[in-house]
């Protein structure tokens, strides 16, 4: 190969490493090697089948065009896996396979480029790989079933139980919900029924042990030996995504996520907010989320607090036949203890240790003792901005649309404002995260409405009674 073919190849290198960005490129692109240039055709090499096919079905076009710029003879890509051996300086030059754009439909794991196995490097990455600690407790036969839940459980039963030849229903399964109301609960469940059923290798991770065992990788020269062993699970699934942190790692996230969706792989996801609120996750990430099935689960209603309750007192009687628990405590506690379900379980443990450790039967003067701190207020109804929107626009009978627009009507620009300041005092979200549910609008225009509104309040009673009224139609 000519001095002056890798000085060309050197300069596309350069253009698409500037197009795609230093992390796509890093992923996909870092490997890749020249072979030849032969009458107007290039040829490319990449370590794996997973790697060539990838490229093909997302990048070939981009790969080409960069060639063409540099020298618009090249009119054909060619993509052909190397040896994972080290190759010889005699060693013939790679059978062209298949050209860019064609899929051969190839997923398997065939190591890296440096033919390092995974059985080398950091031990951080044999754990990710080996997935997060399950609790044997956390099964479907344990799982208490109720309103809230119930479209989750169906959905989780249904992936569990799917075969691998089976068409997958909904990719990702996306839950949410509040701490403690049963998301890990069910990921797990899925975890050891779909292993236990043999038909498909289910990997569970928090998104903490995901970014642990790709910086891991990356840190041993094991990365892309560790994407594809991740890519090679039959269904991953992702707890608290919501902790996902750092570009590098969420873009890789993003690339694994379409990989195995693409590949008709399942995921299943779970996190404590929808797709749409996770602000510090790439937008096409997010609406990647949302084109499958979103599940919330809702807070546990009173009838099912007291049903947990009595599964879990009947689980406890397996170490400890004597520990009874009389109905109208349960009751009590069930009534009482409304914030989520790990404060039912604190609730009993109480109960558990004070019947053991003192002799004293459980009664309701000593359950009120003990589990008092655990009555916490009423928390308010958690507002949504959709529900503002809608809201706002009946009261002052405009369309949400209107708000959602550029128009400068007086009588759409006071609403607007009113929405954005009560989307600012009743969530979570950021400045920027309101601009952009408000038809794009910069952050400085929600804070100048916030600002604006906040100096009419103190001045005009029937404003502020307005507000007042329509903060308690949202918290109802």
């Amino acid at each position: 190969m000519s001095d002056e073919d890798q000085g060309g190849w050197t300069r596309v290198r350069s253009r698409l490493r500037a197009e795609v960005g230093d992390d796509v490129y890093s992923s996909w692109f870092a490997r890749m090697d020249l072979e030849a240039i032969e009458e107007g055709t290039v040829r490319l090499s990449v370590p794996t089948r997973f790697l060539k096919s990838w490229i093909q079905n997302h990048y070939a076009e981009r790969v080409l065009a960069c060639w063409q710029a540099e020298d618009n003879k090249i009119g054909r890509i060619e993509l052909t896996v190397r040896s994972a051996v080290l190759k010889s300086t005699v060693a013939p030059k790679p059978r062209p396979e298949i050209a860019a754009g064609v899929n051969d439909g190839s997923n398997r794991y065939n190591g890296n480029s440096s033919g390092r196995a995974m059985s080398v490097g950091d031990p951080g990455v044999h754990e990710a790989l080996g997935g997060s600690p399950l609790d044997a407790r956390l099964s479907f036969d344990s799982f208490v079933i109720g309103r809230s839940n119930t479209l989750a459980h169906a959905a989780a039963k249904q992936v569990a139980a799917a075969r691998r030849t089976d068409p997958v229903m909904f990719n990702p399964l996306y839950i949410h919900a509040g701490v403690g109301l049963g998301k890990t609960h069910l990921l797990q469940a899925i975890t050891w029924a779909g292993n236990a059923a043999g038909e498909r290798k289910v990997l569970y991770l928090t998104a903490e042990k995901f970014m642990y065992g790709f910086v891991s990788a990356l840190r041993t020269q094991t990365a892309l030996a560790f994407k594809e062993a991740l890519r090679g699970i039959g269904v991953l699934v992702i707890d608290d995504l919501q902790f996902l942190q750092g570009k590098s790692t969420q873009a890789e996230f993003c690339h694994t996520l379409n990989a195995l969706i693409d590949a008709g792989r399942q995921v299943v996801i779970a996190s404590d907010r929808p797709p749409s609120d996770l602000e510090s996750l790439d937008d096409r990430v997010r609406s990647r989320l949302a084109g499958g099935l979103v599940v919330e689960m809702g807070s546990l209603g009173e009838e099912l607090r007291l049903e947990i309750l009595k599964v879990r007192v009947l689980a406890a009687r397996a170490y400890h036949p004597t520990f009874d628990v009389p109905l109208p405590v349960l009751a009590y506690i069930a009534k009482t203890v409304t914030h989520n379900g790990r404060d039912l379980e604190g609730a009993l443990n109480r109960l558990l240790a004070h019947n053991k450790l003192t002799g004293h039967p459980v009664t309701l003067e000593m359950a009120e003792r003990e589990v008092r701190d655990l009555i916490r207020p009423q928390e308010p109804k958690r507002v949504k901005i959709e529900d503002i929107q809608r809201v706002v626009a009946r009261q002052y009978n405009v369309s949400r649309s209107d708000l959602l627009s550029s128009r400068r009507t007086a009588n759409v620009v006071r609403p607007r404002q009113v929405a954005m300041y009560l989307a600012k005092t009743l969530t979570l979200r950021s400045l920027p995260e309101i601009g952009r549910r408000f038809g794009g609008r910069d952050h400085t225009t929600v804070l100048h409405a916030v600002r604006k509104i906040e100096g009419l309040v103190g001045n005009d009673m029937s404003l502020a009674e307005e507000i007042e009224l329509l903060k308690r139609q949202l918290q109802e």
